[in-house]
């Protein structure tokens, strides 16, 4: 939920969502640490790589309200049309929840020149790939293809923002595909739907619902939507004035341009969304949860602190602090608990888990024990090592590793249309504009083990946190 989404044959899960869906492998028998979350293997703390080439950035704007960003790349002849709508669980209300997860489903239903299911089959016979994602604050759909089929890509999500299906029939089959994932992904996985819970809990539901409820949604929810609430739904936040099309690669812009406004220049647009509304309080006390889990055969830990949002000037400093706590085999949490004191099969951190956020995120740390811990000496021990690094801090060479591994993996990133597209989102998005994908990494490089122990400080306190306890289901005599 979030890197950005890999290409797929079909939808998938949000990225960090499936990676935390491979954590009950662990208590399958791995050893060692779980693979980070959104991330890549720490590197070794070694000479720091090259910085990024700029990114050159034509952006516009159609009347309608389409924005349009473009960055042409000729060094592979590949291009990614990739569209953003500023939709996602966030902007549902108690009552309607699901929807934006449920949309994920319904734009592979067809429209009015693209048959149910040909979306596939148009891009893949084209040599293209593509994929959908749903996270907390947006939803996206893109297509890589072959630089000579960039107008196939254009085309089709023109074609789908316009007049996609939104029937009796396709909603009928995508609540039911909806509630068959949740059945595979959620509630017959072990850990996975007390996590969710624990992640909702961070929130005041009442303050803010928008990040205080489950993107998958309610079930209840989703069995009551009518034809005319999803049309509704879609006719509000599926529009070109809510939408941003960024395209990559080795494409002619002029050419581009002409095609986008051929194809989304007669959309219209329509009345602005109305805001997102979350007070979130930090410091409110912790609070403790004991959750019993059927499917789970070990207990775990998973504990939540409150954190902002993903532009707030703290989120370099977090990032990395997560890294250094508990991101690979070296990590903090990893070597003292999973190594030395053999407490936890394995460990994850992640902040954000559902990807970044424009209001209030969390910094988590899940830990399922080992055979013979008990929860309780487990939840300790982590408390322990958090404190710790609160009270010391970390060392340079930990903070030297950590930016080398951000550092190597923003590099491997913008190494394809894909990546660009994507690392252009989320600056136009969470950074407050496109341009802002040249800038933010030295932010990041600016970070001092002086900041990481200040968040430590700052957020990692004990009454700013949400503790769950997971333990497994006492079996029936």
């Amino acid at each position: 939920m979030s890197s950005p989404s890999r290409p797929l044959p079909a939808r998938g899960p949000r990225p960090r969502l499936a990676t935390l869906l491979a954590l009950p492998l662990l208590a399958a028998g791995t050893t060692g640490a779980s693979a980070p979350l959104g991330a890549q293997p720490a590197a070794p703390a070694a000479a720091q790589s090259p910085l990024p080439a700029p990114i050159a950035i034509d952006r516009s704007e159609l009347p309608n309200g389409l924005k349009v960003i473009l960055a042409k790349d000729h060094s592979a002849q590949v291009v990614t049309v990739d569209v953003w709508y500023d939709v996602g669980s966030r902007n549902e209300r108690a009552g309607r929840t699901g929807f934006a997860h449920l949309f994920e489903h319904m734009m592979f239903q067809g429209s009015a020149n693209v048959k149910k299911g040909e979306h596939f089959q148009l891009v893949e016979r084209a040599g293209g790939s593509l994929n959908g994602s749903t996270q907390t604050d947006r939803t996206n759909y893109y297509q890589t293809l072959p630089s000579n089929r960039v107008n196939l890509g254009l085309w089709m999500e023109a074609d789908r923002m316009r007049s996609l299906a939104v029937t009796a029939e396709n909603l009928k089959n995508q609540q039911e595909a909806v509630k068959e994932e949740r059945r595979l992904r959620i509630d017959n996985q072990p850990y996975f739907g007390a996590v969710l819970q624990g992640l909702t809990a961070a929130y005041d539901g009442k303050s803010c619902f928008a990040y205080g409820h489950e993107i998958i949604g309610s079930m209840d929810d989703l069995n009551a939507a009518s034809v005319a609430d999803v049309q509704a739904f879609f006719k509000q936040y599926y529009a070109p004035n809510n939408a941003t099309l960024v395209v990559t690669g080795d494409f002619d812009p002029a050419e581009v341009k002409r095609l986008v406004a051929q194809y989304f220049g007669d959309i219209p647009r329509v009345d602005a969304p109305p805001p997102v509304q979350c007070e979130q309080k930090f410091d409110v006390g912790q609070q403790r949860r004991t959750v019993t889990d059927a499917k789970a055969t070990l207990p775990a830990s998973f504990t939540l602190w409150r954190i902002p949002e993903t532009k707030h000037a703290d989120t370099p400093a977090l990032t990395f602090l997560s890294t250094i706590v508990g991101t690979g085999e070296s990590s903090r949490l990893n070597r003292a608990i999973a190594r030395e004191a053999k407490a936890a099969l394995g460990l994850q951190t992640f902040l954000n888990i559902f990807g970044n956020t424009r209001g209030p995120g969390t910094f988590g740390v899940l830990a399922i024990a080992n055979q013979g811990v008990k929860v309780d000496s487990l939840e300790k021990l982590l408390a322990q090592e958090i404190a710790k690094i609160v009270a010391d801090g970390v060392t340079e060479a930990e903070l030297a590793k950590a930016k080398n591994a951000y550092l190597a993996q923003t590099i491997a990133e913008r190494q394809t249309s894909m990546g660009r597209a994507e690392a252009l989102h989320t600056a136009n998005m969470f950074l407050g504009g496109p341009e802002a994908v040249n800038t933010d990494l030295q932010r990041y490089l600016n970070v001092t083990v002086a900041d990481i122990q200040r968040v430590a400080r700052t957020y990692l306190r004990p009454e700013n946190s949400v503790v769950t306890l997971i333990t497994p289901e006492t079996p029936k005599p």
